[in-house]
């Protein structure tokens, strides 16, 4: 079910909700920043942490491969964190110019763009990890389960409960 401002659902929201479509759009908003607090921590800390290891006695034993898979998750990780903090710039950007609809969309459109990097951070940190201590081929396979279960989880398992959640809103 997509709360974004969508034709069926501002004829949802006014009758389950009944809320105007600013109002919706305010509880849009709030719900987004609520979301976005609770990947910001974790991604914040990945990042945070993947920017030490340099500095660590064993990185200088890292193979070639090894260095630029970290370089690659490193670029995800701060990707990430940009892209999951941008709706706060845009916020600041748009303050007071009666943008809400359009910051909801730029919020969302972020927003899941910084899921997908961080899917692909911690992707690239479970290779790095698993490749250090256990090899490559295992490495492999360790980022393999760890994409398909982001995948699952953070795609497939919402949009499939989206088509369900429309699906009976149609049938009311």
């Amino acid at each position: 079910m997509s709360d974004d401002g969508g034709a069926a659902d501002a004829d949802w929201n006014r009758t389950e909700r009944n809320e105007t479509p600013t109002e919706r759009l305010d509880r849009n908003w709030s719900d987004l920043l609520q979301e976005l607090r609770v990947v910001q921590t974790g991604v914040q800390l990945l990042t945070g942490l993947l920017l030490t290891v340099p500095f660590q006695q064993r990185f200088s034993t890292l193979s070639d491969f090894q260095r630029t898979l970290y370089l690659v998750t490193v670029a995800l990780s701060v990707a990430a964190t940009a892209l999951l903090v941008a709706p706060v710039a845009a916020h600041r950007a748009l303050f007071r110019l009666h943008a809400r609809r359009t910051l909801v969309a730029l919020g969302q459109q972020l927003a899941v763009a910084g899921l997908t990097m961080l899917a692909l951070a911690v992707t690239g940190v479970v290779l790095l990890i698993f490749d250090t201590v256990a090899g490559l081929t295992t490495g492999i396979i360790a980022a393999a389960v760890v994409l398909v279960v982001f995948v699952a989880f953070w795609g497939v398992l919402p949009l499939c409960e989206r088509r369900r959640a429309r699906r009976e809103m149609g049938s009311h």
